[in-house]
C-alpha cells in the first residue's frame, strides 16, 4: 500500500470476543482463517484505514488461574455476563506468554490470512505490544531471569502483592506506579541493554504480520518514569531512551510502520518526539464526558503539530462503554468532535451498534445485546462524511464564536472549518444540556458577495445563507441541547 492516510480512522476489534460472536452467528468454530468474506465486506463499510485486532497473542494458562482466584474479577465478571462459568475465563490479553498467535484465534496463518483479507480492501492490521510486562509462563522467565525486575524472599514475605515466586526465584509484579502491582504478569527490566536487544528482535517478528502496534501504557517504560517507579532495582539508568532505540530499529527496516502510544500524565508530546505516530488524547475524552464546550475549546488551540498526532476517541476497551454513560445525543456530540477535529480516530466494535456492556478483557464472550439502528445509521452517515477529500486533508482552523450580553449561551458553542480548494466545511456543537445561539465567524475572506447553501451532512437539512454575514458578523445559529451541524458549504 501506499503511505498512511492523514488523520487514520481506525477500528479496534476484540478479537476473542469477536470470533466468539460470529462462531455463534455461523453454528460452528471459527478462527482468523475461517472468518466469512461477508464479514470483513462488513468491516470495509466503515471505511476504516486499518483494523486493529486486540488480543491476537497466546494467552497465559498461568494468568488464567490467577485470575480464577481473584474474588473482585469473579465478580465484575458475573456482573458482565450473568450465566458466567470459569470455563468463559481466556487470561487477559495483555497477560502475554508468547508473541506467537494464539492457537484458538487459528496461529500464525489464521493472522496471515485475516492480514490478506483486510489488504484486499485496503485495510491496514495493527496488533497490540507490551512493552512493560509479560506472563509469568512467558519463556524468557526460565530461559534469561536477567531480563526481570527481580526481588528476595523477604520482599515476597513483606509485600506479597508486589511480589510472586516462579521457579525458586522471586520477581517483581508489573505495575504502574500509581496503583497496585497487577498480579498476573512479572516486571520486565528495560534498563537492561540484553532486554532491549531482545525486545527488538520480538518486535521485528512482530512487524513481519502487521502495519503498526499500539503500544501498551508507552510511558511506563520512559527512563524517568522508570527510574521512579524501581529505583536501585533498575540497575543504571542508560543513555538512549527505550522507544528511541526500539523504534529506530524498526523504521530502518518498515520505513512506514505506525507506532500508538497509550499514555498519559501529559507525556504525549515527549513520547511523540521519541518516534509515536500517534499518543492517545485521554484529556479530550475527559473534557467531553466531564466537562464543558469552553475547556474542549482550550485544548484544541494547542499546537496543530501536536494536534496532527493525538489519536482520539469516544471509547475503547479500557473505557466504560460510550451508550452505557452518555445519552444518545451527548454520544453524537462527542462522535462528531473527534470525527472532525485533527488527528487520528479510533473506533471500538459495538461502538457504533450502541453495545451497553463492557467485557471484562479476561473473558471470551460477552452477553448479546440488541442493535441500535439509529445509532448505527448515524455513524454510517459520519463515517462517509469524513472521507470526503476536503474534510480528510482540508486546512483545519477554529473559529471565533460570539453572543450578546444578554445571552450567554454562546459559551457552550464550539465550532471548527474544514478547506481545501472548492471544499468547505464547518461544525457547529452545543456541548451543554441547554440550548445555545450565538454567531460563529467563518474566517474565509472569498465568502463575501455571495450567496451560499449550507447542507448538513448529518440531517440533509439545507440552509440558505449570505456570504458577507457568514465572514463578518458570523453566521447565526440556535442549537438544542447537544446539538450539532456538520455543514457543507457550496
Amino acid at each position: 500500500m501506499a503511505s498512511w492516510n492523514a488523520w487514520p480512522v481506525i477500528y479496534e476489534i476484540n478479537t476473542w470476543i469477536w470470533i466468539n460472536d460470529l462462531s455463534e452467528k455461523y453454528g460452528k468454530p471459527l478462527t482468523l482463517a475461517s472468518v466469512p468474506q461477508e464479514e470483513w465486506d462488513v468491516i470495509a463499510e466503515y471505511l476504516a484505514d486499518a483494523v486493529w485486532l486486540m488480543g491476537v497473542w497466546e494467552r497465559s494458562p498461568a494468568g488464567v488461574r490467577i485470575a480464577a482466584r481473584n474474588e473482585t474479577l469473579l465478580a465484575e465478571f458475573r456482573r458482565a455476563l450473568p450465566d458466567f462459568s470459569e470455563k468463559d475465563i481466556v487470561g487477559s490479553p495483555f497477560c502475554v506468554r508468547r508473541y506467537v498467535v494464539d492457537e484458538h484465534l487459528g496461529g500464525p496463518a489464521g493472522l496471515a490470512a485475516a492480514r490478506t483479507a483486510l489488504d484486499r480492501r485496503g485495510i491496514r492490521l495493527i496488533l497490540d505490544f507490551v512493552p512493560n510486562h509479560v506472563a509469568p509462563d512467558h519463556p524468557w522467565v526460565f530461559e534469561h531471569p536477567e531480563y526481570f525486575i527481580g526481588g528476595n524472599f523477604e520482599d515476597l514475605a513483606r509485600e506479597p502483592n508486589s511480589f510472586t515466586e516462579v521457579d525458586g526465584r522471586v520477581y517483581a509484579c508489573g505495575r504502574d506506579p500509581y496503583f497496585p502491582a497487577w498480579p498476573d504478569v512479572l516486571q520486565l527490566n528495560v534498563f537492561r541493554p540484553e532486554l532491549r536487544a531482545a525486545v527488538i528482535e520480538t518486535i521485528l517478528s512482530i512487524a513481519e504480520q502487521c502495519d503498526g502496534v499500539r503500544s501498551d501504557m508507552a510511558m511506563l517504560v520512559m527512563n524517568n518514569i522508570f527510574e521512579q517507579t524501581w529505583g536501585n532495582r533498575a540497575g543504571t539508568r542508560p543513555a538512549a531512551e527505550y522507544w528511541r532505540e526500539l523504534i529506530r530499529a524498526v523504521r530502518e527496516r518498515h520505513r512506514d510502520f505506525m507506532f500508538l502510544a497509550e499514555a498519559y500524565w501529559e507525556l504525549e508530546w515527549e513520547l511523540q518526539q521519541q518516534g509515536f505516530n500517534y499518543c492517545y488524547d485521554k484529556k479530550l475524552y475527559d473534557r467531553i464526558v466531564h466537562q464543558n464546550a469552553e475547556s474542549l475549546r482550550l485544548h484544541l488551540q494547542a499546537d496543530l503539530a501536536f494536534q496532527n498526532r493525538l489519536l482520539r476517541f469516544v471509547e475503547n476497551h479500557d473505557e466504560p462503554r460510550a451508550a452505557s454513560i452518555l445519552s444518545p445525543q451527548v454520544e453524537r456530540a462527542a462522535a462528531v468532535t473527534i470525527a472532525t477535529i485533527p488527528g487520528a480516530k479510533l473506533f471500538y466494535e459495538g461502538q457504533f451498534e450502541g453495545r451497553k456492556v463492557k467485557p471484562p478483557l479476561f473473558l471470551g464472550r460477552r452477553p448479546a445485546e440488541p442493535i441500535d439502528a439509529s445509532l448505527q445509521g448515524f455513524y454510517r452517515r459520519l463515517l462517509e462524511s469524513i472521507q470526503l477529500e476536503g474534510m480528510r486533508y482540508g486546512e483545519w482552523l477554529l473559529c471565533e464564536r460570539r453572543g450578546w450580553p444578554d445571552n450567554q449561551s454562546y459559551l457552550n458553542l464550539t465550532s471548527w472549518c474544514r478547506r481545501l480548494g472548492q471544499d468547505r466545511y464547518l461544525v457547529v456543537l452545543n456541548l451543554s444540556d441547554a440550548a445555545a445561539q450565538g454567531r460563529v465567524r467563518v474566517p474565509w475572506d472569498e465568502l463575501r458577495g455571495r450567496s451560499w447553501q449550507l447542507t448538513d451532512l448529518l440531517s440533509g437539512e439545507l440552509y440558505q445563507r449570505d456570504g458577507d454575514e457568514m465572514e463578518g458578523a458570523g453566521l447565526y445559529v440556535d442549537l438544542p441541547p447537544w446539538g450539532c451541524h456538520f455543514l457543507r458549504l457550496s
